[in-house]
C-alpha cells in the first residue's frame, strides 16, 4: 500500500516516516492530503481552535545576528535605549492585563552584548552580565506586578540560562526555522547569524527537555529551504519530543518579504505550499500535537489553514503590534472568532502553557509559578475567564449564559452530535466520548444542554422534586486527613479551626424529633470517622433515630463509614449492611466518592477507601436492597 492510498484512513497510531513524507513532496491531490490531516486533528482536538490572549514585550531589538528577512532587529539608534526599562515593560503588561491578556510574551534579539558596546555598557549599568539575566529580572517583575504568565523567546541558552528562566516563565520557545546548514552559507537567509546554526538550536531545545520546560518550536518556510529540508526539520523536532515530551506546539510560519531587508524581493510561499506543509506536520507528529499557523500572516486564508489541520492560532494581542511582523496587524478577536466559526470550529482561549502541560503543573511548572497557573485554569487546563463558581450568588457568566440561551437552535459538530445521539438512545458512552462532552464549548456546549434538558423532560416531565430534610452531623472528629476538608476537627490542643464534638445519643434523638416537628420527613446523617467508633456506633445511631420517630426516613453513612464499620466488627460488608437495614437505615448517600480515580485520590484523600472498595460497598448495598445516591466532587485536581 502506498502512502497516498493510506491517506484515505490514516491510522491515529501511525506517523509519517521520512520515506513516506518524502513520497508526498510532489503529491498533486492536495485536497486528499488536507482531508487526512484535518481528520487526524479532529480525532483528538475536536471542534476547537485555540489562541492565547497576549501582550508583546520587546525587551531589546538589538541582536548579534543579521537574518536577511528580519525587521525586528536593528542597530543602536541615537536617543533610544538599548533595552526597555523594567517600568516600561510592567506598564506594557498592565495595559495588556486591562485588555484581558493572560500571557506576557517576551521577545528579544540574540546576545546583543556580544556585538554592540552600547548593549554591554547598559547591562553593566543595570547590574547584569547578560541580556538573559536582565530578561529573568523583567519576567519576574511583570509576573509579580501584573500576574500575567510569562512566555519567553530568548534565543540560544545554556542549561543555567534555562534553569534561571524556568523560575520566572511558564513556557519558553525557540524556532528551529530550518535544519538546513545551507542557509548559513553566503547569500543564505542565515549567513552571518551564529545563533541560527541548527545544531545549536536543537541543543538548546534538548537542554530544555531535560529540564521539563514546556517548549514552543517550529519552522519558517520560504526562506530558501526545500520541502525535503522542511520534512527533516519536523522530524528532528519529533525526535526531541519523543525523548522528552516537552514540545507543546509546532508553528508552521510562512515567510513574508519585508521592505528594507535583503530578502525584500524574495517571493513568499504561496498558500498551497503553506497548506501542504501544515498537513505534513500534522501527519508527522502524534495527533495530540498542537499545530499552529499565525493568523495575521495569511489574511483571507484562515479557513483554508483550519482545513489543513491546525488547531491553534498562537498568541493574539488586543494591545500591542506584532513587532516581528509589523506590516501584518493581528486580526480583531471578533473577526478571528467569526473566521474560525465559518471554518466549522469554535475559537477557545488558552494560556501560554497548553492545557495538557498545565494539568500536570507539578512536572512542568516551577513551584513559584505553580499556584498561579492552577488558579488560572479549569479542570481541563483551559483558562478561567471569570470568577464565577457553583454556589456563587450572582448572574451567570455572560458567555456561558449566551451558550445556554441559544441551546434550542445550536448545531453541534458532527462528532459530538453522534455522541449525543448515542447517549439519548441509552447507549453507554466510552471514555473518549465522555471526555468530548466535558471539553465542549460554544454550540457544542449549548447542544449538550439541550440534549440533557430533553432527556430530563422525557424521564421526569417538568416536575422538580425536593425533600424536607435535616442534616445531623453526629461528630466532627475524624482521623482521616483529606486535603480539602474544613469540617473535621482534632483535639483542641491540636486544632484551632473550631470546637470538636461527639453528640450523645439523646442529643441525636432530640434533633430528630425537632426535625419531624418542623416538617422534615428525612434526616441525613454523616460525620467524621471518629477513632473510637466501631460499626456498633452506626447501629446505635440508627436505633436512636427510629426510637425517636419511627416514621422518619434515615439517609446515612457513606461507603467509607460502611467499610470502616464492617472492618471494626470483623464481619463482611454485606452482613453489616443487612444489620443496618434491620436497624432502620433507609438509603445510602454516595459521598466519600469525591473522584473515583485512584491517582487523584492518592493526592486528595490518600487514607480513604479506594475506588474499588467504594464500588464494592455500593454493589453490596444494592444487593441487600438499599437505594443510594452517588456524588462527584469536582474542581480540585481532577481533569
Amino acid at each position: 500500500m502506498t502512502v497516498v492510498s493510506l491517506l484515505q484512513e490514516f491510522p491515529l497510531d501511525r506517523r509519517l516516516s521520512r520515506e513516506e513524507a518524502s513520497e508526498l513532496i510532489h503529491m498533486g491531490d492536495l485536497d486528499r492530503l488536507l482531508a487526512a490531516a484535518a481528520a487526524r486533528r479532529d480525532a483528538v482536538h475536536g471542534h476547537q481552535v485555540s489562541y492565547s490572549r497576549k501582550v508583546f514585550i520587546p525587551l531589546t531589538q538589538l541582536c548579534r545576528d543579521v537574518c536577511h528577512y528580519c525587521t525586528f532587529a536593528h542597530a543602536p539608534r541615537n536617543g533610544e535605549k538599548p533595552y526597555l526599562s523594567i517600568e516600561q515593560m510592567v506598564a506594557i503588561a498592565q495595559a495588556g492585563k486591562k485588555a484581558g491578556c493572560r500571557e506576557a510574551l517576551f521577545t528579544l534579539g540574540d546576545k546583543p552584548e556580544l556585538r554592540y558596546r552600547v548593549a554591554r555598557e547598559e547591562l553593566d549599568r543595570l547590574g547584569h552580565l547578560t541580556t538573559l539575566s536582565y530578561l529573568a529580572e523583567a519576567a519576574a517583575a511583570v509576573f509579580r506586578e501584573t500576574g500575567l504568565l510569562p512566555h519567553i523567546n530568548p534565543g540560544l541558552m545554556s542549561g543555567g540560562d534555562i534553569d534561571a528562566l524556568r523560575k520566572v516563565s511558564v513556557s519558553q520557545g525557540i524556532m528551529l526555522e530550518s535544519i538546513s546548514n545551507r542557509l548559513a552559507e553566503k547569500g543564505g537567509a542565515h549567513h552571518g547569524s551564529p545563533d541560527k546554526v541548527p545544531a545549536a538550536r536543537l541543543e538548546t531545545m534538548r537542554l530544555a527537555g531535560e529540564r521539563n520546560v514546556p517548549f514552543t518550536s517550529g519552522i519558517l518556510i520560504g526562506i530558501g529551504e526545500t520541502r525535503q529540508e522542511r520534512i527533516d526539520s519536523l522530524l528532528a523536532l519529533r525526535d526531541l519530543n519523543d525523548r522528552y515530551g516537552h514540545i507543546q506546539e509546532i508553528i508552521v510560519q510562512n515567510f513574508r518579504p519585508k521592505a528594507g531587508t535583503r530578502m525584500a524581493n524574495t517571493e513568499s510561499p504561496d498558500v498551497e505550499d503553506h497548506l501542504w506543509t501544515i498537513a505534513i506536520a500534522r501527519l508527522i507528529f502524534d495527533p495530540e500535537m498542537n499545530i499552529q499557523a499565525p493568523p495575521n500572516l495569511s489574511p483571507g486564508a484562515l479557513g483554508r489553514l483550519v482545513a489543513a489541520g491546525i488547531n491553534d492560532w498562537g498568541g493574539v494581542s488586543p494591545v500591542t503590534p506584532d513587532h516581528v511582523n509589523p506590516e501584518a496587524p493581528w486580526p480583531h478577536l471578533r473577526l478571528l472568532e467569526a473566521a474560525t466559526k465559518a471554518a466549522g470550529k469554535n475559537l477557545v482561549e488558552r494560556l501560554a502553557i497548553y492545557p495538557s502541560f498545565a494539568r500536570d503543573a507539578s512536572r512542568w511548572v516551577d513551584a513559584g509559578l505553580r499556584t498561579s497557573v492552577l488558579n488560572h485554569i479549569d479542570g481541563d487546563g483551559a483558562p478561567r475567564v471569570d470568577d464565577w463558581c457553583p454556589g456563587h450568588v450572582g448572574q451567570l457568566p455572560s458567555r456561558e449564559l449566551g451558550w445556554i440561551q441559544r441551546a434550542p437552535s445550536a448545531t453541534p459538530s458532527a462528532n459530538l452530535g453522534q455522541v449525543l445521539a448515542k447517549a439519548q438512545r441509552g447507549v453507554t458512552l466510552g471514555e473518549a466520548e465522555i471526555v468530548s462532552l466535558f471539553r465542549a464549548r460554544g454550540d457544542d456546549f449549548a447542544a449538550i444542554c439541550r440534549a440533557a434538558d430533553e432527556l430530563r423532560r422525557e424521564k421526569n416531565g417538568d416536575t422538580v422534586s425536593y425533600v424536607v430534610t435535616r442534616n445531623i452531623n453526629y461528630t466532627n472528629i475524624c482521623s482521616f486527613k483529606c486535603q480539602f476538608c474544613a469540617f473535621s476537627k482534632g483535639k483542641m490542643s491540636e486544632n484551632l479551626r473550631g470546637r470538636p464534638y461527639d453528640l450523645e445519643m439523646s442529643e441525636v434523638a432530640g434533633r430528630v424529633v425537632e426535625a419531624w416537628e418542623r416538617g422534615a420527613s428525612e434526616v441525613c446523617m454523616q460525620g467524621g470517622i471518629h477513632p473510637s467508633y466501631t460499626g456498633q456506633k452506626y447501629l446505635d445511631i440508627c436505633r436512636a433515630v427510629k426510637q425517636a420517630v419511627p416514621q422518619m426516613h434515615m439517609h446515612a453513612f457513606s461507603p467509607l463509614e460502611i467499610h470502616q464499620g464492617a472492618q471494626t466488627l470483623g464481619i463482611p460488608v454485606i452482613d453489616f449492611l443487612r444489620e443496618l437495614k434491620a436497624a432502620g437505615l433507609g438509603t445510602l448517600p454516595g459521598t466519600a466518592a469525591e473522584i473515583l480515580d485512584d491517582e487523584v485520590r492518592a493526592v486528595l484523600c490518600a487514607d480513604k477507601i479506594n475506588t474499588q472498595q467504594w464500588l464494592d460497598v455500593m454493589r453490596a448495598a444494592h444487593q441487600v436492597g438499599f437505594r443510594s445516591t452517588a456524588t462527584i466532587m469536582f474542581g480540585h485536581i481532577e481533569g
